[in-house]
């Protein structure tokens, strides 16, 4: 299975390709996504991996926190991967406030989702999502930006750094106290 390709973005018609040492990907991303990846020299994505009888895809996506909404997605019935990246492609935040929010009207604007199928993907990803605090989609001030961007420079995997982050005081201001006391918690030696 394939979790995360670096490389070379191109973008010829209406396929994203990601030119990995040699090798082109046709990877399926949101018009967003490939919009802001098609004028860099080197991109990065999170993969989902789809594997059908008669079809393998790759989906990608800029944060992993993007690629763990669209994969929720997935489990609600009647709701296939290209709708799944469709809706996803609006943002993973905006996606979780309509579904605490019971926004029928902001997944029925997306083509191919109807009211019943709106209800559905709100009923069954209410329960998973939880609170947005409980969720903690990313980082909500430059801070935590800046923490999280130093913590993945350093090799850490993005989904324990968000694990951590609620751990960490919220009295500290700097970012070199923080950066320390995350490394702790996320054992590695400094």
């Amino acid at each position: 299975m394939i979790a995360w390709l670096k490389g070379r973005p191109q973008l010829i018609g209406q396929h994203f390709i990601l030119v990995v040492h040699g090798v082109g990907y046709g990877v399926e991303v949101g018009t967003s996504t490939a919009q802001r990846l098609g004028s860099l020299e080197e991109a990065e994505l999170f993969i989902h991996t789809h594997v059908r009888e008669d079809q393998l895809s790759l989906f990608g996506f800029g944060t992993y926190r993007e690629k763990e909404v669209f994969e929720l997605l997935l489990d609600v019935s009647g709701v296939g991967p290209r709708i799944a990246l469709t809706i996803i492609d609006r943002g993973a935040e905006s996606l979780v406030q309509a579904v605490q929010t019971a926004d029928v009207k902001y997944f029925t604007s997306i083509p191919r989702v109807g009211t019943k199928l709106a209800q559905k993907i709100i009923i069954e990803l209410k329960g998973k999502l939880g609170s947005l605090q409980e969720l903690s989609l990313g980082p909500r001030s430059q801070l935590e930006q800046d923490l999280v961007a130093a913590l993945q420079s350093l090799g850490f995997d993005e989904a324990e750094i968000y694990q951590v982050l609620p751990e960490l005081p919220k009295e500290s201001s700097e970012l070199k106290v923080l950066l320390k006391q995350a490394m702790k918690l996320l054992g590695k030696p400094r």
